[in-house]
Parts: C-alpha cells; sequence; structure tokens
C-alpha cells in the first residue's frame, strides 16, 4: 500500500511503556507525566497534556476536587460514572443535565476549569467497574468562566466513519460572555472546547478502514498539527490497527501513536486489522 502521508512523522507510544499505577480500586495508564508518574519526555503534545486511561472499581471514585484552567473530558468505555458538581450533593440530584450526569458507554463529560471549579467523578454502581478515558488540554487562555457540557454519542455513528465530539468554540479566544453561554461548537452537535483542538472517535469493522482528515476542518492553526491516536483496551487483545499503511506503525490495545509534521487537510488512513472491530481515538491539536 502506497504510503498517503510520506511527509508525517510517526511514533508509536506502547502500552506497556506507559506509566502505571495500580491503587486496588483505580487501575490506571498514563500516557503522560500525571500525579506520581514523571517523565520529560512525555509533557504534552501540542494542546494534548493528559491521556489517562482509568478503570474504578464499584462504589469508589475521585471524591470532590478542584481543577483551573484546563479542559477536560471523560470518555467512557464501560460500566458507569456520576458526575456531580460540588454544589450538588448525594441523593438531592433531581434530573441529570451538566452539574449532575450519570455517565454510560457513549457519553463524553467536559469541563472547563477555567478560574477554578469542583466536582466529583464516583462510579456509583454496585457491582461492575467502570472503564474511561480522562483527557485533559490546555485552553487558549487562562481565567476562563467555569462550564460543563455532556453528550451522548452514537455508536451507530462511529461505525461509519470518524465522529466528531470536540470542536474549538466557533466564537474562538476573542468569545463574550454571550458567546461563550451560547457554548456554540465550529463543528455541529460537538462539544466546544477553548482550544484549536478536535476530537473524534470511530469503530472500525474488521478489515475495514477509516480515513482521518488533520485538523477535521475546524481549526485555525494548519501548519504543524500534533495528531495523538489511542487505541484503548477494550477488546482483550484482540484489536490492532495500522496507521498509513505502514508496517513500523502497528498498534496493538494500549498503544498510541504521536502523529506529527503534517497539516490541515492531510488524510491519515486507519486500517482494522486484528480480530475485531478497533474502538479509535483520535485527539487533535495545534
Amino acid at each position: 500500500m502506497s504510503k498517503a502521508l510520506a511527509h508525517a512523522k510517526i511514533v508509536p507510544r506502547r502500552s506497556s511503556d506507559r506509566g502505571h499505577a495500580n491503587h486496588g480500586w483505580l487501575d490506571s495508564f498514563h500516557t503522560f507525566s500525571f500525579s506520581n508518574y514523571y517523565d520529560p519526555k512525555y509533557q504534552n503534545f501540542g494542546s494534548l497534556r493528559v491521556l489517562n486511561e482509568d478503570r474504578v472499581d464499584a462504589g469508589q471514585g475521585f471524591p470532590t476536587h478542584p481543577h483551573r484552567d484546563a479542559e477536560i473530558f471523560s470518555y467512557i468505555l464501560s460500566g458507569e460514572l456520576t458526575h456531580r458538581d460540588s454544589m450538588i450533593t448525594k441523593g438531592a440530584e433531581g434530573q441529570q443535565g451538566d452539574d449532575f450526569y450519570r455517565m454510560k458507554r457513549g457519553d463524553v463529560q467536559f469541563t472547563t476549569g477555567g478560574r477554578g471549579i469542583a466536582h466529583s467523578e464516583q462510579n456509583e454502581h454496585d457491582s461492575e467497574q467502570v472503564h474511561f478515558l480522562q483527557i485533559w488540554a490546555l485552553p487558549w487562555a487562562r481565567g476562563l468562566t467555569p462550564r460543563y457540557h455532556t453528550k451522548t454519542f452514537s455508536e451507530e455513528a462511529k461505525r461509519a466513519a470518524f465522529l466528531p465530539i470536540l470542536s474549538p468554540l466557533k466564537a474562538g479566544p476573542g468569545a463574550s460572555e454571550a458567546e461563550e453561554k451560547v457554548a456554540e461548537a465550529t463543528l455541529p452537535d460537538t462539544i466546544p472546547i477553548h482550544a484549536d483542538f478536535v476530537m473524534a472517535a470511530g469503530i472500525i469493522g474488521v478489515d475495514k478502514r477509516f480515513k482521518w482528515t488533520v485538523g477535521g476542518n475546524a481549526v485555525k492553526s494548519t501548519t504543524g498539527r500534533h495528531v495523538y491516536i489511542h487505541l484503548p483496551m477494550t477488546k482483550k487483545g484482540s484489536m490492532k490497527i495500522r496507521l498509513d499503511g505502514r508496517e513500523d506503525a502497528v498498534l496493538n490495545e494500549g498503544d498510541g501513536a504521536f502523529i506529527s509534521n503534517v497539516n490541515a487537510g492531510d488524510v491519515l488512513s486507519v486500517e482494522s486489522i486484528g480480530e475485531a472491530e478497533a474502538e479509535v481515538v483520535v485527539l487533535d491539536s495545534d
């Protein structure tokens, strides 16, 4: 197969090389330096700052804690995870909304930490473990107004093509308070993020191939993009993908890849070559 992106640099990040901490109730893998894991080579990739793959036991989780000046989002792979703003106590939640949401597979919960926000994330299921990705991006400005968004993304749509999940706030870095409140994303039906950043996900059938257009037709910064591809551990090792037709860019479950020297409009091929359909997450930043 001819290479579609001969100019691109693709560097795999193997699962076994990630930071790893098993606290009993929490089993966590860190692609970038986080908490007690530090590696100066893995601080960020463009505006992508954190990519943790977490499993949390039933009845466990992260009690109320603060965040500032980060765009933080959770992508649920299996089980359930309850997000609750610090002002909402257990038993007084009411209906699901952005301040309180019991997330399941397909849900994405997004937080703008801005000038300060506090929430908890708990697995309140009585028996099932929750498996999810927690991802942080660096915002284009500090001191933003804190905000939550929660949205469900279709499994069927992810099986058709890469489905955009996050795209930049349409009003950009100079957004007014009114534009912040409207929270319109550049791409329809996505969650707005305060960064020149696009997230997408796809579920690629065996021997099928999806294509990702760098920048997702949504970004301002068009040159020198940073695309990170992640293959979460969901099929007990039976997933495998190949990037850009390259035999040295084959990823197994838990692996990722840094793709640099690419520009908006370049097209990346992602091919499923394992024994099970492959769930692939794309994180495309400036």
